[in-house]
């Protein structure tokens, strides 16, 4: 338990850090726009690249992944309804809240996680692929669409194969199905660049925390109640009826699928609402709440389950 907990201190330090950053100014007026082109184009590609190309890839085809999908899913799509038809919100906003309420931090909170909780870093390789090779894709065409006025299918094809984040994916899904081993020489300076998306991007969240109020009135607090509680409440919970249910999982399987349903929003949805400037105060309050609210909810996890 106390591993867990300091996960998310040293989490939480690097938020820290960026706010008082951004207090101070020392980083000066453009820091947080620049760190965030820094890690969506640069540093994030490299991290994925690292984290996929050294991926036991036969891990898609558990009972996991359908389990994981079909809950995110789920809850992505009862936002969307809630948003469009009750809350008349835009495609683009809808996009930015519905990955608020399904897109896990499967990465810099999630692989410590299943490391401290579930004792082995892989099972958080499923939801991770998942995410980066089907939800991130479909959600940045979205977004270049409705944002930038991308509306041709070759349009929104060029704009998604060549987003950095999709290729860094990509390539390193590659090298994991071809089953190459890259040599030190190669893998370690990809690994050097990729370690530091993690706290440049915590720290750009930090900066952003700076000099504004969260959960104001008229700023989406409707949008983030709505997501958090799907996140929170509702897709660890579809996920645990799923598995054991529907899917049969018992033991430290359908204790995977419910503590990786309980993760945080992830903190790509803030990176991907900063690069199309839609919807970031949502953004950035939705993986606030859910990163405080997922530590009681995980340890309310570990107790039934674990």
């Amino acid at each position: 338990m106390i591993d867990i907990l300091t996960g998310f201190a040293v989490i939480a330090l690097a938020i820290v850090v960026g706010w008082i950053a951004g207090r101070t100014g020392v980083l000066g007026p453009n820091a947080r726009p620049v760190l965030a082109r820094l890690s969506f184009s640069v540093l994030s590609p490299f991290l994925l690249f690292s984290v996929l190309s050294t991926a036991d890839v036969r891990a898609l085809f558990s009972a996991l992944l359908p389990v994981s999908a079909i809950a995110a899913v789920s809850v992505m799509l009862v936002f969307s309804v809630v948003s469009i038809l009750l809350l008349r919100r835009g495609v683009a906003r809808t996009t930015i809240g519905a990955l608020a309420s399904g897109y896990v931090n499967g990465n810099n909170i999630g692989i410590p996680i299943a490391l401290y909780l579930l004792g082995d870093a892989a099972y958080s390789a499923p939801i991770v692929l998942l995410q980066l090779l089907l939800f991130a894709p479909i959600a940045l065409a979205v977004l270049g669409a409705t944002v930038q006025g991308r509306t041709s299918v070759v349009g929104i094809l060029r704009s998604t194969v060549t987003n950095p984040i999709i290729i860094g994916s990509l390539l390193g899904v590659l090298v994991s199905v071809s089953g190459i081993e890259l040599p030190p020489i190669v893998q370690d300076p990809i690994r050097l660049i990729g370690q530091a998306a993690v706290p440049l991007m915590l720290i750009a969240y930090g900066l952003s925390l700076h000099g504004t109020r969260l959960l104001e009135p008229g700023t989406g607090l409707r949008d983030v109640v709505i997501a958090a509680t799907l996140k929170l409440a509702a897709m660890p919970a579809i996920a645990w009826a799923l598995g054991a249910f529907a899917f049969g999982l018992e033991g430290r399987d359908l204790y995977a699928v419910t503590v990786l349903a309980a993760l945080p929003t992830a903190q790509n949805v803030f990176n991907f609402a900063q690069r199309y400037e839609t919807a970031e105060v949502v953004a950035r309050d939705a993986v606030f709440v859910t990163t405080i609210g997922s530590v009681p909810v995980l340890l309310l996890v570990s107790v039934l389950l674990g």
